[in-house]
């Protein structure tokens, strides 16, 4: 690392780099807002240059999706909070499906991949390692016995995608104004389905 800038204190390797350029970049959003924060804007909160913050984040939206994703496990926490009492998987998904779709465009940070109700994660990405890797540890904080459920890796693999799927189609087009019941009603009717499929011990190998 160069010991230019960041306020006299430079980052021992890139990893504390991208921590400290996330953090900034948390700061300038609760001040100014995600719509007036830049990379130009974070790079002055760290008193270094534009091209310092281009060698770790290429672009503001890949730089919001850092924000988001740091931002994540605190969300994960509330949605964990929120099922804690509840025993069945299905249902526990059914929660955790509805609370994210009713609560993450008001998330300061986690809002960031939602943009004018599209989402800014792409599309063909929605399904991928970083996505996948926080569903699963959704799975893993939600009390599940696994071994009861005989479920193998792929098996939760293949939850961890239905999961995804659901929420990306939810966000991209909500559908028609449904009161909290209501949504969990519709997602019981979609969801509930497809995980006990899933999680049937008679289902074929």
């Amino acid at each position: 690392m160069r010991n230019r800038g960041w306020q006299g204190s430079p980052p021992a390797d890139d990893a504390e780099a991208r921590d400290r350029i996330i953090a900034a970049a948390m700061r300038c959003i609760d001040r100014h807002g995600p719509s007036k924060t830049g990379l130009s804007d974070v790079a002055s909160e760290l008193g270094i240059t534009r091209q310092t913050v281009y060698r770790h984040f290429t672009s503001t939206d890949e730089l919001f999706q850092a924000v988001s994703i740091a931002a994540a496990d605190a969300f994960l926490d509330q949605l964990t909070a929120r099922v804690e009492r509840l025993d069945d998987l299905t249902d526990k998904l059914i929660e955790c499906a509805a609370f994210t779709v009713e609560r993450l465009s008001k998330e300061r940070y986690l809002s960031l991949l939602i943009t004018d109700g599209e989402i800014a994660l792409p599309n063909q990405h929605f399904t991928d390692a970083v996505p996948s890797q926080l569903t699963r540890a959704l799975l893993e904080r939600l009390g599940v016995n696994w071994d009861a459920l005989h479920l193998k890796r792929r098996e939760q693999d293949t939850l961890v995608e239905i999961y995804l799927r659901t929420l990306q189609s939810l966000l991209i087009d909500p559908g028609p104004t449904r009161s909290p019941r209501e949504l969990r009603t519709f997602l019981r009717y979609w969801l509930a389905p497809a995980v006990r499929e899933v999680t049937n011990p008679a289902r074929t190998p």
